[in-house]
């Protein structure tokens, strides 16, 4: 069986801290509510793409901007508390993929219930 690629390995550590730095760390009350959903590194791991949802949709873009404001603070930590060479450059994305999850699992619903009414 192969090893999991280190990428994949600091990425998910990656996730642990940002996710506990967001509830106790940053003040910004923006990030409430952000969900830190997957993180993905590049192979090199100075860069890290990181991918949140909101609870309240309306609070996307504001989220995101209170994100990018504390990048630098939450930058530095996640290097410091992963025990890494170099930060990892993070950059702050709406995780769009859970939106479209949600969406065809409701129309496959409705197609069952549709099948379900018909004799």
């Amino acid at each position: 069986m192969g090893e999991v690629k280190r990428s994949v390995r600091v990425a998910a550590r990656v996730q642990e801290e940002l996710a506990s730095m967001l509830s106790r760390d940053v003040k910004d009350p923006r990030v409430v509510g952000v969900v830190i959903s997957r993180v993905l590194m590049t192979d090199d791991l100075r860069q890290a793409r990181v991918f949140v949802r909101v609870l309240e949709e309306d609070k996307r873009d504001e989220a995101l901007k209170g994100l990018a404001k504390a990048s630098a603070m939450l930058r530095s930590g996640v290097g410091k508390r992963a025990k890494l060479r170099y930060a990892p450059e993070l950059e702050f994305r709406y995780d769009e993929g859970q939106d479209a999850a949600l969406r065809i699992e409701q129309l496959l619903h409705e197609i069952g219930q549709d099948r379900a009414r018909k004799p």
